[in-house]
């Protein structure tokens, strides 16, 4: 009786609604976060910095969660000699290598943030701006903003959003190798 008397309710109100001109929707769930599993076993005296990095990331979008040692969608290296660069497999997957001798020149946190941000779908910007993290080591061994600029990680939202274009999102899912983005060792002029 009780589920009769329910069922003549909700017919009841949608209705009325119709006839008010109201339309009742269900709202659709907010999307879940995607939690980007990084593995640091690997990252030697980097491990630390990378959890610093992650959590920049973490404050920075809306729908995306790094997440130390749970997996390894993102492997992150410890390296000496050949720069440091980043290896994305696809979006969220990949590999940074942190190269020791460039982070005693420049921030190691920027570093390890910047190519984090490759594996998160964003390219180098060589503009030298060093509010944009993504202009890597353009902008100078003076610069040691970590933080991505408001529009570099809305972008990263909108990737894992899925709100982008299908050549927009199989952009920044294909594989690519992101060298070049800290310049050379740089050499004292006797």
């Amino acid at each position: 009786m009780t589920s009769r008397l329910g069922r003549l309710a909700v017919a009841f109100v949608a209705t009325a609604g119709a006839t008010l001109g109201v339309t009742v929707a269900n709202p659709a769930p907010a999307s879940a976060a995607m939690t980007i599993c990084y593995n640091t076993s690997q990252a030697g005296a980097y491990a630390g910095t990378a959890n610093q990095a992650a959590s920049i990331w973490n404050n920075a979008t809306v729908n995306l969660t790094l997440s130390a040692n749970c997996g390894s969608n993102l492997r992150i290296y410890q390296i000496t000699g050949g720069g440091s660069y980043a290896v994305r497999t696809s979006l969220g997957n990949g590999r940074v290598y942190i190269d020791t001798q460039q982070a005693a020149q420049y921030s190691p946190l920027r570093i390890v943030t910047h190519e984090i941000g490759h594996i998160l779908g964003l390219p180098d910007n060589y503009n030298g701006n060093c509010s944009l993290l993504m202009s890597g080591g353009s902008a100078g061994t003076s610069c040691t903003n970590p933080y991505p600029s408001s529009a570099e990680a809305n972008r990263v939202s909108s990737l894992f959003a899925g709100t982008l274009s299908a050549n927009e999102r199989s952009s920044a899912r294909s594989a690519d190798i992101f060298r070049d983005s800290w310049p050379s060792m740089l050499t004292s002029v006797s």
